[in-house]
């Protein structure tokens, strides 16, 4: 079914290309190119303007509705109904992650480096390698 409609959706877009090239602009056509007064000696010099002109409405009416037609089919084929159901299951699980705007968020305490003093039987910062007595005050 998707298949057949692409193809027909195809073949409705190049012919309503080719179906507003050949209409006459202001002072020449695409038709005019090819062959000099062609398409005005064919249907005569209103009759293609009027001939061409509905069927320009009626392609590009059968472009419209085959382009919902397969927007129809293919959100059918993808089993989600909205983006806006997307939106808001996304909204849901930033709430659920993050804090409520009201609540301060707790930062971790900066880590200060303080010169280690000696205790009771450290080592001697001399290098000996011999452990000091504590100091009785």
């Amino acid at each position: 079914m998707e298949g057949f409609v692409l193809f027909v959706h195809i073949m409705v877009c190049l012919l309503l290309i080719i179906v507003v090239l050949l209409q006459s602009g202001k002072s020449a056509d695409l038709a005019g190119a090819f062959g000099g007064y062609g398409s005005q000696s064919t249907f005569g010099p209103r009759g293609a303007a009027t001939f061409l002109s509905k069927l320009t409405t009626i392609l590009a009416v059968l472009f419209m509705i085959l382009t919902l037609l397969l927007m129809i089919i293919a959100s059918r084929k993808a089993g989600t109904r909205s983006v806006l159901d997307k939106t808001e299951t996304r909204q849901e699980q930033t709430t659920e992650t993050q804090p409520p705007a009201g609540t301060p968020a707790e930062a971790p305490a900066p880590e200060t480096q303080t010169p280690a003093e000696p205790d009771a039987g450290q080592t001697d910062p001399g290098g000996e390698g011999q452990t000091q007595p504590p100091e009785n005050q």
